[in-house]
């Protein structure tokens, strides 16, 4: 129920659900709020390494598409390489300034940087690594599975392949991560993807809607549940 609550609360402001998460497991699990946000910290940092992998399976099935859409659209495909590169050299420097700083905000930002890193080692020392992996990779392929099938929806989308749902799904997966919930943002970012493979704007949008607004009204009517049956269950307990 604390799950749910978080995913609602996403919908308001982002990543607020993290804290009320683990709020919520302090309140009525007794569990330590700094254990069970930097478990959660660390979900989040697993989720963002899957996310990455299947980014970089996707590049490497749809290669010949990218290239098209970039030559194109004249962009040439290195500046995202370039980008990225620099991306990773600024934040290198920054924690490296960040660690000689003796500035007390900066302590605990760097402070919870190196928790994150020691969170992500924690999964090699934990006793069931093995189901640990299994699970998340069975979440991530259900998540597609969803995404996949929900193509049936629409007419013009239930012949793409896929390679295509693929790159569709990793544009939605972070148009959820990087906004509140991918409100207005999910659709389009679906849309822009399927046009690569022949998709109208209105039928790709349509699609992205469709899977948009199912796990939202998801979300919302078990989380909205789990706000009102977790004081009462837990009323109940202590009685």
């Amino acid at each position: 129920m604390a799950l749910m609550m978080g995913y609602v609360s996403n919908l308001g402001i982002p990543r607020s659900g993290e804290v009320l998460r683990a709020g919520t497991a302090r309140t009525y699990a007794s569990i330590p709020f700094e254990k069970g946000f930097g478990t959660i910290i660390t979900e989040r940092i697993i989720d963002l390494i899957m996310l990455l992998l299947i980014v970089l399976v996707a590049l490497f099935l749809q290669t010949q598409v990218l290239l098209l859409y970039f030559e194109s659209n004249k962009i040439n495909p290195l500046l995202p390489l370039l980008a990225a590169l620099i991306l990773v050299f600024l934040a290198f420097m920054i924690l490296k300034i960040m660690r000689r700083s003796s500035n007390s905000v900066i302590k605990k930002i760097t402070s919870l940087i190196k928790g994150m890193v020691e969170g992500i080692i924690s999964i090699t020392k934990m006793q069931k690594k093995v189901p640990f992996i299994l699970h998340t990779l069975f979440i991530w392929a259900m998540y597609f599975i969803m995404f996949y099938i929900m193509k049936n929806t629409v007419v013009e989308t239930t012949n793409v392949g896929v390679q295509g749902m693929l790159l569709a799904f990793i544009a939605g997966a972070f148009a959820v991560s990087t906004t509140n919930g991918g409100i207005g943002v999910y659709p389009i970012a679906v849309g822009l993807v399927l046009s690569l493979y022949g998709i109208s704007k209105e039928n790709g949008e349509a699609l992205g809607w469709i899977i948009w607004g199912s796990q939202t009204l998801f979300n919302l009517v078990i989380g909205g549940l789990s706000f009102l049956f977790i004081s009462l269950l837990n009323s109940k307990k202590n009685t």
